[in-house]
């Protein structure tokens, strides 16, 4: 809901309230974002704002802007702090002040040409400020939906005068937060340990998260949690702020002693550039911000909701899941159709419904020396083509499920040797080289549109129910002859504008088609992506205890049914450890299941723990993709693991936990379920015991006696 009357603003979602003001010298002022407020607040709000705001009678009054929390940067003119975006004029100067000009209200929610955007519903207030000294305008965007704690923001940086001005920066939003002692939550981690959270003070100075890799990396995931004093999992106040966006991005939180927390992100400024001629616009990508007063677990649950609900495609958002196996770790790039049809055969006795065709398909693909951007099939390895492995997978009730890694090429291609100017480089520097790739220059129209049309061709051509879209490699060199020199910072935003042009082009043409994202594992797991596939593979790291880790982190602030969880062979491939498969199977059923082995090869005994899996995630699938999430047991700080995910109307729920080592003395420990509707009567299967929700919340449940990477899995129901 949104009161507004020109001079005062407030917004209000299902638990919060966002408020603010224009002062008397005309500037957009921040009052308050947190606990709910009233209209009649305002008042008292704007009374205490005055202190900061600048005094129209101060001959030094523009000085004062820099103790004013405000809704968006300026830079050079009184504001010290970081601005949120800086513009260039000819002269090279880069002073700038804005002041509040008007304000509209719109119904639903702004649908962003070329970018992922929430996708509908809710409310929009566009506040528009206007620069002092030059022909800018910027619009703040933001959306407010009554039933949920996320509010979405970005802006447009329009020129409305004829002289071209270049962006020097361009973030989506700013929100100053008042009071101190706050701590900041950020998932960072590597390849194979992507999203690990990490608590910290937030100290004096600007903390700064970013990504320059092209996507949103392995290293940093483009999420900002920020915590108040005595936040904790169940409880106490926090913000979240994260971009609907998979380039290179920004983060950042700058504080003072004498002035609030700041928080502000959006497109990477390092190397960025944007020429805005006279009558242009530039449209900066959304962000949510969600404010939660049940601590991280009720601010988890409210941008799980909202994902699913606003930006997934809603085709596929509660859509059942292919229960696949993936033939990569099985065969790697050693495959031919007597190798694969075991597998295939295999699968259907136990249950799975499709079958994955990982990378080494097409070209001359033996290795990951050449091949890629060839995309047609390597009649070689594949007698008949693709059309032999989709009728044998038929012939067992399958569906047929295909790799690709479309931004993609390697100098030992047809594709390289026909358009060695496609691949991004930069004539006289020597170039990266990465798992022996280079990267098609996705801000050429004729590269999307060439391989948008041979992969549509496969697609076409043969019957395939699921696409794997990989990306192995981050982008380097950072030019493109297609781009003047003046422009060549736009390159890096131009290139995510191309990939989600292409993710837009297919998805739209083949609609029956499940896409799942994937870029070196979970290189590019955010929002942004996630408005094209509504699974990510979550790390390459299938490991059974190291994925306790990653899985818990990623939940923060993506919900189960975005995350790709599988089983694979022991010793781990990324590991070298040995887990129990049942353990490998129960946590691998927090998320889409699947499996990433040799079906063919299992042993007798696991072949029926599979088939219990396969049955297991069948029932619990509808939990996975609608319930609401919360995590009991943190892997990083105990010696367990436990996560429990309960049904929206708290009538099931299912819990899933692992004791990692057999430290001594160990036993006894207690698990106390939460969310559960606590005068209601709960039966535990596995253990057939029968319990109030109020019982198992306070007395919790004795955890079972078990051996190092153990673990459990309960299945409650309310009993009538």
């Amino acid at each position: 809901m949104i009161h507004a009357d020109g001079k005062k603003f407030l917004l209000q979602g299902k638990n919060y309230g966002y408020a603010m003001c224009v002062t008397e010298t005309g500037f957009l002022q921040h009052l308050h974002y947190g606990g709910k407020i009233t209209e009649a607040d305002l008042q008292y709000l704007i009374g205490i704002g005055k202190s900061t705001a600048p005094d129209p009678a101060d001959v030094n009054k523009d000085m004062a802007l820099n103790l004013m929390p405000g809704e968006f940067g300026f830079y050079a003119h009184g504001d010290f702090r970081e601005p949120t975006a800086v513009f260039e004029r000819t002269d090279g100067a880069t002073v700038s002040r804005l002041r509040y000009e008007n304000y509209s209200i719109k119904q639903g929610a702004p649908a962003l040409q070329g970018l992922p955007h929430v996708r509908s519903g809710g409310e929009t207030l566009i506040v528009t400020l206007k620069d002092d000294f030059s022909d800018i305008a910027v619009d703040l965007y933001y959306t407010v939906y009554d039933d949920s704690d996320v509010l979405v923001r970005n802006a447009v940086i329009r020129n409305t005068g004829k002289e071209r001005v270049m962006l020097k920066k361009a973030f989506s939003f700013r929100v100053d937060l008042s009071g101190g002692n706050f701590k900041m939550l950020r998932l960072g981690g590597n390849w194979a340990r992507e999203r690990i959270p990490e608590i910290a003070p937030i100290a004096h100075g600007v903390t700064k998260l970013q990504s320059l890799y092209g996507c949103t990396s392995h290293m940093t995931n483009c999420f900002m949690g920020i915590l108040k004093e005595h936040c904790t999992e169940e409880c106490g106040e926090c913000f979240g702020v994260q971009l609907i966006y998979s380039g290179s991005f920004a983060l950042t939180a700058e504080w003072r002693k004498d002035a609030p927390l700041t928080l502000q992100g959006g497109i990477a400024d390092i190397g960025f550039g944007w020429e805005l001629c006279g009558g242009e616009a530039f449209t900066t990508p959304q962000a949510l911000l969600t404010y939660s007063d049940e601590g991280l677990g009720g601010m988890s649950r409210s941008i799980h909701d909202f994902i699913r609900e606003r930006i997934v495609n809603p085709a596929s958002a509660f859509r059942r899941r292919p229960l696949l196996v993936n033939n990569w770790e099985a065969t790697y790039f050693d495959f031919n159709n007597e190798k694969l049809f075991p597998i295939i055969d295999e699968a259907a006795k136990l249950g799975i419904d499709t079958f994955v065709l990982d990378d080494g398909w097409f070209g001359k693909r033996d290795s990951d020396w050449s091949g890629l951007g060839d995309w047609f099939v390597n009649e070689k390895k594949l007698k008949g083509g693709l059309k032999t492995v989709i009728d044998r997978c038929k012939q067992n009730g399958l569906k047929f499920g295909l790799w690709f890694e479309p931004e993609m090429v390697n100098e030992d291609s047809e594709l390289y040797r026909a358009h060695p100017d496609w691949a991004i480089h930069k004539e006289g520097a020597e170039l990266c080289r990465s798992r022996q790739q280079l990267v098609l220059d996705f801000t050429r129209k004729e590269v999307v549109d060439y391989v948008f049309g041979v992969v549509s061709k496969i697609l076409k051509e043969n019957d395939i129910s699921y696409v794997k879209w990989d990306m192995n490699r981050n982008i380097t060199e950072n030019y493109s002859a297609s781009l003047p020199a003046h422009r060549q910072g736009e390159f890096m935003h131009r290139y995510i504008l191309g990939v989600y042009d292409l993710a837009e082009r297919l998805t739209s043409a083949f609609p029956n088609v499940f896409f799942e994202g994937c870029a070196g594992g979970g290189a590019r797991f955010d929002a942004g992506m996630l408005y094209y596939f509504p699974q990510i593979w979550t790390s390459d790291d299938t490991d059974g205890f190291e994925r306790t880790k990653i899985q818990w982190g990623t939940s923060v602030c993506y919900p189960l049914s975005a995350m790709s969880c599988h089983v694979s062979v022991c010793p781990n491939h990324q590991t070298g450890r040995t887990t129990p498969f049942e353990t490998r199977g129960n946590v691998a059923s927090l998320g889409a299941f699947g499996y990433e082995l040799d079906l063919s090869k299992m042993t007798d005994e696991e072949k029926e723990l599979t088939k219990k899996q396969v049955d297991n995630y069948k029932r619990t699938e509808e939990l996975i993709l609608k319930g609401d999430l919360y995590r009991l047991m943190n892997p990083l700080e105990q010696n367990y693991f436990c996560e429990m995910v309960v049904s929206k109307d708290k009538t099931e729920a299912y819990v899933v936990g692992e004791r990692i080592l057999g430290i001594p003395c160990d036993y006894n420990q207690y698990v106390y379920l939460r969310g559960l509707d606590e005068e209601r009567l709960y039966h535990i299967e596995e253990l057939d015991i029968t319990a109030s929700g109020k019982a198992l919340a306070n007395a919790g449940l004795l955890l079972p006696k078990l051996r190092d990477f153990g673990s459990w899995a309960w299945h409650l129901k309310k009993v009538k």
